[in-house]
């Protein structure tokens, strides 16, 4: 068994890992709809929503509660931090390779379902919440999506209704400067959400290994999370750019703005709610409703059936690989 301090030291390095590529994988989430309607050049958009996701990562920390304490019973699993460990490694390898194949799935369940696996391989099914893991990651599975499908096509239904009389070139001017506030809102919503689950992660790890006395997230976990993700947004996702921006259906400014807001409100909503919900499904599905408000057939729906067999597939195959790892670490003498 190695050194505990060591091995608590390699769970955070590999957990800010994690967030640098939750911030690489899921730049496309906020800046994809501006870049894909030409307001912003992909370099300035990359720089403002790696900013703004520094800036929404501090906003609250009841995401980072759920993750840290209700998808595990803390009490069960205490000094096995490889859980974490087994976990985030799981989430890793689901993130590069969905990279690689240009798929928005979600990093969010990514963590969630490799945590259920480790802890299940380390403790079987009764170290798992239950009640929690329902209410608040499987209802937000299909509620979050559904909602930003919905928002998004009432939105732009709105819009077109209230500017239908308007001179198309004004109204394609005037949304144009509205998406950069738009865009600019999402990258704070992406980093209010998604920065929380590696701070409720480290912070599992870190009560794990006795170094804290409850869960509460230290000022320091905060600023670090905070920081991996700037740093990895600032990388991007170009692939997954692609195909969010580009090959679901062709987007002009007012569409941008559409999903872009109806997103920000869900995923806010979600993180007031302490629920970690997929940022990437979200914003998906809001584009997927924009471009139907339009008609159905300006959707690629063979494109959006690929994404959400990624999504579908994420939290089992993610659980399974997680639950690998940890016998993995167990053969090793990492795991107990």
């Amino acid at each position: 068994m190695p050194d505990s301090t060591l091995l608590l030291a390699a769970v955070v390095l590999i957990a800010l890992v994690f967030d640098y590529t939750n911030g690489a994988h899921d730049a496309a989430n906020a800046i994809a709809t501006v870049v894909s309607t030409k307001v912003l050049s992909p370099k300035i958009a990359v720089c403002m929503a790696a900013v703004l996701n520094l800036a929404g990562a501090f906003i609250g920390v009841k995401v980072a509660q759920t993750i840290g304490q209700g998808i595990v019973n803390t009490d069960m699993v205490k000094g096995c931090q490889a859980l974490v460990l087994a976990a985030l490694i799981a989430a890793i390898f689901w993130n590069g390779l969905t990279w690689y194949l240009g798929l928005p799935s979600s990093s969010s369940h990514a963590l969630i379902g490799g945590l259920m696996g480790a802890a299940v391989a380390h403790g079987g099914v009764r170290v798992l919440h239950g009640g929690s893991i329902a209410l608040k990651v499987v209802l937000p599975i299909f509620l979050s999506p559904l909602a930003g499908f919905v928002g998004g096509y009432l939105f732009m239904l709105a819009i077109a209704w209230l500017f239908h009389k308007a001179h198309p070139s004004k109204v394609s001017s005037a949304f144009r400067r509205l998406q950069i506030l738009s865009s600019a809102v999402m990258a704070t919503s992406h980093g209010s959400n998604d920065a929380q689950k590696t701070m409720g992660i480290i912070t599992l790890a870190l009560f794990l290994a006795h170094k804290i006395p409850v869960m509460e997230v230290p000022s320091w976990v905060k600023v670090a999370c905070a920081v991996a993700m700037m740093l990895g947004t600032a990388t991007g996702g170009w692939k997954i750019i692609k195909t969010m921006g580009h090959r679901i259906f062709k987007m002009v400014p007012v569409h941008g703005f559409a999903a872009e807001t109806s997103a920000s409100l869900v995923i806010f909503g979600a993180s007031f709610l302490g629920a970690p919900i997929s940022t990437t499904h979200t914003i998906s599905s809001c584009v997927l409703g924009v471009g139907s408000s339009n008609r159905l057939s300006a959707v690629r729906w063979s494109v959006a059936g690929n994404m959400i067999v990624a999504w579908v597939l994420t939290i089992p195959a993610t659980a399974l690989v997680g639950a690998v790892c940890f016998y993995a670490l167990r053969a090793l003498g990492v795991a107990s």
